[in-house]
């Protein structure tokens, strides 16, 4: 077990180190562009929480999660996009599924539920998917998505900017 505790050390103070290197080379864009990859990625999830934290470390917070929003909700189109593409054939194979599902979000209201789902690490690709299903408007989509996803960027990049050197001295890095 120490030597698996260890290992996770490592790799963790790795990553700091790379991410720090590459936020010093790409600032905001690289930002940005990690966001709309970890979220544009369905199946491949990329640890773009840990990149915004390390980035809040060394950029403006304020500014690191306006860029991380911005393409973590671009991001989330391409998910909205499969729902809306494949509304036909997920409406007729899931009917009564599909049919359930958007009674509750609507009782609950679509744009608290994409709120919700975008500002906490909860899978929202599923929530994009449905709202293109349900042809929800994507302008609605996309306001909510991006609010959420700027506050949850926000948290990680101030997370960043108050305990990067907490975390360096726990794992032995600074």
């Amino acid at each position: 077990m120490t030597d698996f505790f260890n290992a996770t050390i490592n790799a963790t103070a790795q990553f700091v180190s790379w991410s720090q290197g590459m936020i010093e080379a790409t600032g905001y864009i690289g930002v940005f562009l990690v966001s709309l990859i970890g979220t544009a990625s369905i199946f491949f999830p990329v640890p773009s929480f840990a990149v915004i934290f390390a980035a809040g470390a060394f950029l403006n917070p304020f500014l690191v999660a306006l860029f991380a929003g911005l393409g973590a909700t671009i991001g989330e189109v391409t998910g909205y996009a499969l729902g809306l593409g494949g509304r036909h054939v997920l409406s007729k194979k899931y009917k009564k599924s599909v049919s359930r599902t958007k009674e509750w979000i609507e009782k609950r209201g679509v744009f608290v539920v994409i709120l919700l789902f975008a500002i906490t690490p909860l899978p929202d690709d599923v929530v994009g998917i449905l709202a293109g299903i349900i042809k929800y408007d994507i302008k609605k989509f996309f306001i909510a998505t991006f609010i959420g996803k700027f506050f949850l960027s926000l948290v990680l990049a101030l997370a960043g900017f108050y305990g990067i050197g907490w975390l360096l001295a726990f794992i032995g890095a600074a």
